[in-house]
């Protein structure tokens, strides 16, 4: 059965490692941070066995150079970015096998917040990087609109107990804007209440199923009609397509970050 350890980094950042119940070996997933990651494994007696990154932005990849310089690993990450110290260029469809415990995990085409960034799939987790967060999702640093809304909606379709372990805490703030987009969203004032919660007592609030994401997550409801006319307040004109929706709610979010 896999095993998610998580690691806090900077300050917001979760470094996650992939492994299975009883056994050492672990993938180590966007290590934006070395010290961290070696601290927890001799803490934990944990074994690095790859590292897999998501994008090129360096508090995902900053640590690299130093972990593999420790301990000898595959890196692997997107093909069409620099990656350091690259060993498995990946692409849509590659698949990722965790050795210790013969764990697969499918590669997803995700460019939107960087051109080539990815993520990974497998075992009823979703490892999003900054594609997909927890009510949110990443800024568009180097894509398009409808790049990032076509990942989206390869991410929407996945199955409704999907985990989704992204790499920032950034729910409380992104549930913010998601009860300005819909107001009377009950799920969203639901989760707010849940999410001040844990924050207030110090816990983490990833990962999330997929399935709360769908109910709350703005981003991922660019084909509703209460999104649809929420965006079209804001942005004074008619919206024909998912896309277009998508890039107005977008843009409403980066006027009030």
């Amino acid at each position: 059965m896999m095993k998610v350890h998580k690691i806090p980094a900077f300050d917001d950042n979760y470094i996650w490692l992939i492994g299975c119940e009883g056994r050492s070996g672990v993938a180590i997933v966007d290590p934006g941070d070395a010290e961290p990651v070696i601290d927890y494994l001799q803490r934990e007696g944990l074994q690095a066995e790859a590292i897999l990154i998501t994008h090129h932005h360096g508090d995902h990849t900053g640590g690299v150079a130093e972990l593999v310089a420790r301990y000898p690993v595959p890196v692997y990450g997107p093909a069409t970015e620099r990656i350091p110290a690259l060993t498995h260029p990946l692409r849509e469809g590659d698949r990722v096998k965790l050795a210790t415990c013969g764990l697969t995990l499918k590669v997803i085409d995700t460019p939107g917040h960087t051109r080539g960034h990815i993520c990974y799939y497998g075992h009823g987790a979703l490892f999003s990087g900054d594609t997909l967060f927890t009510a949110g999702c990443g800024r568009l640093f180097e894509g398009s609109a409808e790049q990032m809304h076509h990942s989206l909606e390869k991410l929407r379709a996945l199955p409704d107990e999907t985990l989704l372990y992204c790499a920032h805490e950034y729910t409380q703030a992104n549930l913010g804007f998601a009860a300005v987009a819909e107001p009377d969203n009950p799920d969203i004032a639901s989760r707010k209440v849940s999410v001040e919660r844990l924050r207030r007592e110090g816990k983490a609030t990833v990962p999330a199923p997929l399935s709360l994401e769908r109910a709350t997550n703005p981003f991922l409801r660019s084909h509703l009609p209460v999104l649809i006319a929420a965006a079209e307040r804001f942005s004074g004109r008619t919206l024909t397509t998912p896309a277009e929706v998508f890039a107005v709610v977008r843009q409403w979010k980066d006027s009030l970050d």
